[in-house]
């Protein structure tokens, strides 16, 4: 006796585990590129300290020495990447998944999987790249590591980077090493709001966020980074969803998304990227 078994789809899609980004903390959004495709900014000198003249006997005219011109020059920072993407779920395919394609989800499972990792990854690979020291990469150890990290930090207050806000990147495995450190005592007592952003616990003032090594460049060990320094613009962020447009029956579904990361010359001392052997 032949018995035809059931087989039985449940309204459940097996989504693909994903992290949201962990830039608020690290950027800022200080320019405006509304209605514009480029901004310049000014970087101006200043003039050097004399020793005042008070007989008035020197060469100069001036007791207060020679007078010095100071110069204004510019910085542009023009958008270069402008990312789109497009895909259709007919309508049949849509009722006959239990709805699992549905359109507004498929969106929302494109930004996360998608959007939100190209962009982080773009915008750490452009600090990586203009950090204002990059010392020769190294093998971390449990040993070494907090001597790495406390090296970074005097870096950053050699060159009067501010103290409050500062940011310490770091891999899975480098906070594993951390962890394992025997002179590493890490506060975890982190507010609600900084835990949201991807903050896991705090090193001598600074907030230690924890990223995916798939989002960061290869030989990432970690980074120390004051937000001053990168400004990650998202000019244009459009998302349609079309309802029975021409030639498709079901929804057609479109984005377009402008962005960019920018290092002010002027601050690149505000990052520091330690790279690993590999």
């Amino acid at each position: 006796m032949a018995i035809e078994l059931i087989t039985k789809y449940a309204p459940y899609v097996d989504e693909i585990f994903t992290k949201e980004s962990k830039l608020t903390l690290l950027t800022n959004n200080d320019f405006d590129w509304a209605g514009a495709h480029a901004v310049k900014i000014y970087k101006v000198s200043t003039a050097p300290m004399n020793d005042y003249d008070r007989a008035g006997t020197g060469a100069n005219a001036s007791r207060y020495g020679e007078v010095a011109s100071l110069d204004a020059t510019t910085e542009e920072m023009t958008l270069k990447k402008d990312r789109s993407f497009t895909f259709a779920i007919d309508k049949l395919d849509a009722d006959e998944t239990g709805m699992a394609l549905e359109a507004a989800t498929a969106l929302s499972r494109q930004q996360r999987e998608v959007i939100i990792p190209e962009i982080d990854s773009y915008v750490f690979g452009v600090m990586c790249e203009k950090a204002g020291t990059k010392p020769e990469a190294v093998t971390l150890t449990a040993e070494n590591i907090y001597d790495n990290i406390i090296e970074a930090s005097k870096v950053l207050d050699d060159a009067l980077v501010p103290e409050t806000g500062r940011n310490l990147i770091v891999t899975p495995d480098v906070y594993q090493l951390m962890k394992k450190c025997a002179d590493i005592t890490m506060a975890t007592d982190i507010g609600n709001d900084l835990r949201l952003k991807g903050v896991i616990s705090n090193l001598d003032g600074m907030n230690v966020i924890k990223v995916p090594a798939s989002r960061l460049p290869e030989g990432f060990g970690f980074m120390l980074v004051h937000p001053s320094a990168t400004v990650a613009p998202k000019k244009l962020e459009d998302y349609k969803m079309h309802d029975n447009p021409p030639g498709v029956n079901g929804w057609l579904v479109e984005g377009r998304i402008c962005y960019d990361a920018f290092v002010m010359e002027n601050k690149t001392k505000a990052i520091y990227y330690q790279a690993v052997t590999v």
